[in-house]
C-alpha cells in the first residue's frame, strides 16, 4: 500500500473480455489506498448497460472517435473529455485566464481551457438524437455483432481469449500465428483482404501475429457476412498451401490494377483467383493501387519531402 498510487484499467479488457473480477479489483486499490483510472476506449461495450462509477473507476477519459461519432484521424482534433469522481474534482486543471478547474486545481494541461471544445458538441448531438434507449441499442448491437462474426469463423479461426460463458464483448482476437506452418504471417491475411474489398482490421495488437476485429454497431448482416465469407476463404487458400509455396496469392496480395491488366502475367495461379476470389467481389470490385511498402523500414527511417533547406533561406 505505501508505493500504491493507483491502477489504469481498461473495461472490456483490450483482448475483448468483460473481466468479472473488476469490481474486486478496483475494491482491493481502494482498500490499499490507490485509486483507478479507466481507459474510456472501450465504451462501446459499456453505454448503457453499465458506466466507469458503477466499476469503481475514480477517473476515465472517454475516447470521442470510439464511442460518440468522431471521426479518428484525419477527421480533425481529437478530444478525450476526463470525468472524475467527487474526491477528485477540486484538483482538476485550471487555466491561468479563464478559470476551469477545482479549488486545488492543478496547472494548466492544455493551451484552450476546454481543449478542443467544439468537437465535444457532434458527440453531444449524437447522444441527444440517440437517447438512452438508442445508446443501450447501439451497445447491445456491437456486441452481438462481435459475437456473430465470432461464431461465424469458428472452425477457420480460434478466437485468442473468450469471457467465462465463451462469449466476446465488442471485439475479439483471432489468432493468425499457426499459419506460419504455411509460411503464412498475418500481414499477409491482412494484405490478402484488400483484393476482397476490405481494410484489414488492427494486425498485431495487442498480441502479435493476430488480428482484432471490432465490428462495431455501425455494420449490416449483408456486410459482416462477406467480411466472414473473406475470410473463411482465405483460410481455405491457406490450407491449399506449404511452406515452400512461396508465390502464392497470400505473399503476392493485393493484386493492383496495374499487375491485373499487364500483358504479361507469370504467376502460377489465373488472374480471376487474384481480383476475384469471390462472386461476390464482381459486384463492386476495389482496385488497389499500390502492394506492399517495407512498413518496418519506412517507421525506422523517415524521409523528408519537403524542399531543401536552402529554398527556404533564399525566400
Amino acid at each position: 500500500a505505501e508505493n500504491l498510487s493507483a491502477l489504469m484499467v481498461t473495461y472490456p479488457s483490450t483482448h475483448g473480455v468483460y473481466e468479472s473480477a473488476i469490481k474486486d479489483i478496483t475494491k482491493i486499490i481502494h482498500d490499499n489506498g490507490g485509486q483507478v483510472y479507466m481507459d474510456g476506449a472501450n465504451m462501446n461495450a459499456q453505454v448503457g448497460l453499465t458506466n466507469p462509477g458503477n466499476i469503481g473507476a475514480d477517473v476515465c477519459h472517454l475516447n470521442l472517435h470510439k464511442t460518440f461519432a468522431i471521426p479518428h484521424g484525419g477527421g480533425g482534433p481529437g478530444v478525450g473529455p476526463i470525468c472524475v469522481a467527487k474526491q477528485l474534482a477540486p484538483f482538476l486543471p485550471s487555466n491561468p485566464v479563464i478559470k476551469t478547474g477545482g479549488d486545488n486545481a492543478i496547472t494548466a494541461i492544455s493551451a484552450a481551457p476546454f481543449g478542443s471544445a467544439l468537437v465535444c458538441l457532434i458527440s453531444y448531438g449524437y447522444i441527444k438524437m440517440l437517447g438512452a434507449e438508442g445508446l443501450k441499442a447501439s451497445t447491445e448491437i456491437a456486441i452481438l455483432n462481435a459475437n456473430y462474426i465470432k461464431h461465424r469463423l469458428q472452425g477457420a479461426f480460434e478466437t485468442l481469449y473468450s469471457g467465462e460463458r465463451g462469449r466476446a464483448a465488442h471485439e475479439m482476437i483471432i489468432d493468425c500465428r499457426p499459419f506460419k506452418a504455411h509460411g503464412i504471417e498475418v500481414t499477409d491475411i491482412a494484405k490478402r483482404l484488400m483484393d476482397y474489398g476490405f481494410h484489414s482490421p488492427t494486425v498485431s495488437f495487442p498480441v502479435a501475429g493476430t488480428m482484432m476485429i471490432e465490428p462495431t454497431e455501425s455494420e449490416s448482416k449483408a456486410e459482416m457476412d462477406r467480411f466472414c465469407d473473406a475470410m473463411i476463404s482465405i483460410r481455405k487458400e491457406i490450407d491449399a498451401l506449404t511452406k515452400e509455396d512461396e508465390n502464392n496469392p497470400l505473399k503476392n496480395a493485393p493484386h493492383t490494377l496495374d499487375m491485373l491488366t499487364n500483358d504479361e502475367w507469370l504467376l502460377p495461379y489465373s488472374r480471376e483467383k487474384a481480383a476475384y476470389p469471390l462472386e461476390y467481389v464482381k459486384e463492386n470490385k476495389f482496385w488497389p493501387s499500390v502492394r506492399r511498402v517495407n512498413d518496418a523500414y519506412g517507421d525506422r527511417n523517415l524521409i523528408c519531402t519537403c524542399a531543401p533547406i536552402e529554398e527556404y533561406m533564399e525566400a
